[in-house]
């Protein structure tokens, strides 16, 4: 036998014995590779399909080409605007929800492990409460009580009332602010930790090497020390802001007045489970995983670079 023909053979050889070193390994990993693909890769694959069909979740579903998007980009008036708005909070919640989480982060690591704890529970305790508008509402509440109508007023800065959650003017921004307070949960906790994990010895090191101040530290060392958890910070907060419904739905409603604060996960659910329009619902959580996957690829090699 040549040694062409020896060398494919020794590479099976080498596989199948590493694939035997790791079988435990692998059959531990079963479950969970197996309830990711049923709940996960499935339902991605079945909405593609799903998508190119007009189908009521009672009927068979009928093949219609195309048309689910040609309807979705020419002939519905509400998916450009949910579109837009999904964009908006997108860009103002996920980029900033995420720096904000990290400047946080970085700032309580500076503190005392007790203070530091009371801190840490304090940012995360508006993801840990769930659904806390009321808070909101009454703060910014279209009658005289709301507490900013009430402030202005006193102040003789208004005539009359402002119906912050009904004028398109300022629902927008207002949920904004909201769920930028409700979104750094998870990002900020993961930071936290990412901080504590970081080598000592690599600040007395760097020290060493010419390190002058917090700001070198931080680029030169606890960026590129946390570059797995910086990237998993970027993905929750990706999902967690592409994903927005609960909050604009509680305090303006569905649909908003002009469809001001309306987004693709909103339409999404009233398109597939109010209306049973599954294929047309099934196109539009398509172009919402297509926005999600590019954006995260995009803030991935941004935090590589950054790492570096």
């Amino acid at each position: 036998m040549t040694t062409a023909n020896k060398e494919p053979v020794n590479l099976v050889i080498k596989r199948k014995e590493k694939f035997s070193n790791n079988a435990v390994y692998y059959l531990m990993l079963a479950p969970f590779f197996v309830l990711f693909f049923l709940f996960t890769v499935l339902p991605v694959i079945s909405s593609v399909i799903l998508s190119f069909f007009d189908f009521d979740a009672v009927s068979f579903p009928r093949f219609a080409g195309v048309d689910n998007y040609l309807r979705m980009f020419v002939h519905d008036d509400v998916f450009p605007k949910a579109l837009s708005n999904t964009l908006v909070l997108a860009i103002v919640t996920g980029p900033l929800g995420f720096l904000i989480a990290f400047m946080l982060a970085w700032m309580v690591n500076e503190f005392g492990p007790g203070v530091r704890t009371l801190l840490s529970f304090m940012f995360y305790a508006p993801a840990l409460a769930g659904n806390v508008y009321f808070i909101w509402q009454i703060l910014f509440s279209g009658d005289a009580y709301g507490y900013i109508n009430s402030t202005l007023l006193s102040f003789g800065l208004i005539v009359e009332p402002i119906q912050w959650l009904r004028n398109p003017s300022y629902a927008l921004p207002i949920i904004c602010i909201v769920q930028l307070w409700m979104s750094m949960g998870v990002t900020f906790l993961s930071n936290i930790s990412g901080l504590q994990n970081v080598n000592p010895e690599l600040y007395e090191a760097g020290a060493i090497d010419g390190v002058k101040n917090r700001w070198h530290e931080l680029w030169y060392i606890t960026i590129p020390s946390m570059k797995s958890i910086l990237m998993f910070g970027v993905v929750m907060q990706i999902q967690s802001a592409f994903s927005i419904a609960a909050v604009p739905q509680a305090l303006c409603g569905y649909p908003s007045i002009n469809n001001s604060t309306d987004t693709l996960v909103a339409l999404i659910t009233d398109v597939g489970t109010a209306r049973y329009e599954m294929g047309y619902a099934a196109a539009i959580s398509v172009i919402l995983f297509i926005m999600m996957f590019a954006t995260k690829n995009l803030l991935g090699k941004l935090v590589n670079l950054a790492g570096r």
